[in-house]
């Protein structure tokens, strides 16, 4: 069945359907989170901790004056002594924000809010049930934002919570198996849930701590990483047989084969699928991030979707607008090749740039939802070029992140600016 309706109307109209019944009504991060720009995960908002300094966007750096944490219905700063509030409880399209002392839960309807995921990602003023929103989208540092009538077609109205790469928790969401603060020894036993995205010899997939089943494991799944020295599991040499990254505009995207035996997939398990939202919001697996290089220096995708079996996988983040449509999870059923239609070709190994797929279940003006009727044709692959070829893909130690080391070093004695550090 085809039903002709607005793209995004209708993907978000199916996110609601699936998860209506449960959607929190507070971020699934724990702890002191970002709140970023739903177009630009390098944007954060950000107050001066002292009563009535506007709530205004700015450049991500994880410092204490962006680090948000929501406590029910209040969202504070720093450590509970700002919060966060609509000025004099004004509910005119345009009223401002700022942070005041916190009055506690229930006591100023001014500093009560409400996160709405589920293809929304709002922040809901709770009293007079209108959204924080971007003027104009502008993504210039110091663009204070501002209250209007919700539309959950509204990009500027978009706010996604996450964390910066170096500040993690060590569990970011409840019922996480593993971790997020994974260290740099990487571990054959290691329950790191934290991966990367960056090119054909720079990835990470998801897979069972122990040999099992992606249907039954798909909650506690772990990073196992091409490189060394992030904390993970390392993917063993010879498991790859073929693997083709590309970078479109708005997502990068790593397809292939190989024995998934050895990374702990179950032998004849035709796999599944895994992403952000999973059916409680928490995420298959729960709590699982992934960051990457190829938008921005160590951003988090806050959309991205995957597939592994015992021999073929497929992984794509997406940023940017359109990331959830990019990025979609209802599609669960029918594999790699119809999701992200690419070279799954083995005894390849490839990295190339590339244009954007067609969304997901979109033909034309109409849009297929699967379990009704017979699923069509996947999309045409999309062209692609700069491709750069490689022997192989074996494991190899990462980089040194030098500016993280002088961050840390800089963190232990401030008065101590380190020398520089040499390979």
């Amino acid at each position: 069945m085809f039903v002709r309706t607005s793209l995004l109307a209708s993907i978000t109209a199916a996110i609601v359907l699936v998860a209506a019944d449960t959607a929190p009504t507070t971020p699934p991060y724990q702890g002191a989170i970002l709140l970023q720009a739903g177009n630009n995960a390098g944007k954060c908002l950000r107050a001066d901790n002292k009563n009535g300094a506007p709530v205004e966007l700015v450049t991500c750096t994880g410092g204490d004056d962006q680090e948000w944490t929501w406590n029910g219905g209040l969202v504070t700063l720093y450590n509970g002594a700002k919060c966060l509030e609509v000025i004099d409880g004004n509910n005119a399209n345009g009223a401002k924000f700022q942070v005041w002392d916190c009055s506690g839960d229930c006591e100023n309807e001014n500093q009560e809010f409400e996160y709405t995921p589920w293809g929304e990602n709002h922040i809901k003023w709770t009293k007079g049930g209108k959204c924080m929103d971007l003027p104009n989208g502008t993504m210039h540092d110091g663009n204070q934002v501002q209250l209007w009538d919700c539309s959950s077609n509204d990009p500027n109205q978009n706010w996604n919570t996450g964390y910066m790469y170096n500040k993690l928790p060590k569990q970011s969401e409840h019922g996480q198996s593993g971790t997020n603060q994974c260290g740099t020894d990487s571990s054959p036993s290691s329950m790191c849930q934290t991966m990367w995205m960056n090119d054909a010899d720079d990835f990470c997939l998801w897979a069972p701590p122990s040999s099992g089943s992606i249907g039954v494991t798909e909650r506690e799944e772990v990073a196992y990483c091409t490189k060394s020295g992030r904390g993970t599991r390392v993917i063993p040499d010879s498991t790859l047989t073929g693997v083709h990254f590309v970078q479109t505009p708005d997502y990068v995207q790593v397809t292939g084969t190989g024995d998934f035996t050895k990374i702990n997939v179950k032998k004849g398990d035709y796999g599944g699928e895994l992403d952000p939202h999973g059916a409680d919001g928490n995420g298959n697996p729960i709590g699982g991030l992934v960051f990457g290089d190829s938008f921005g220096k160590h951003l988090q995708y806050h959309e991205w979707t995957t597939f592994i079996s015992d021999s073929q996988f497929c992984m794509r983040a997406c940023t940017g607008p359109n990331a959830k449509q990019n990025c979609q999870h209802i599609y669960d059923e029918q594999g790699c090749q119809w999701n992200m239609p690419a070279n799954y070709e083995p005894g390849i190994f490839e990295s190339c740039k590339g244009d954007n797929d067609l969304p997901m279940g979109v033909y034309g003006a109409s849009v297929w939802y699967q379990g009704h009727g017979t699923a069509p044709a996947p999309h045409p692959v999309a062209s692609s070029s700069e491709c750069k070829s490689y022997p192989t893909i074996s494991s190899s130690h990462v980089k040194r992140d030098l500016s993280l080391e002088r961050m840390v070093k800089r963190a232990a004695d401030p008065l101590i600016t380190p020398a520089p550090l040499l390979f």
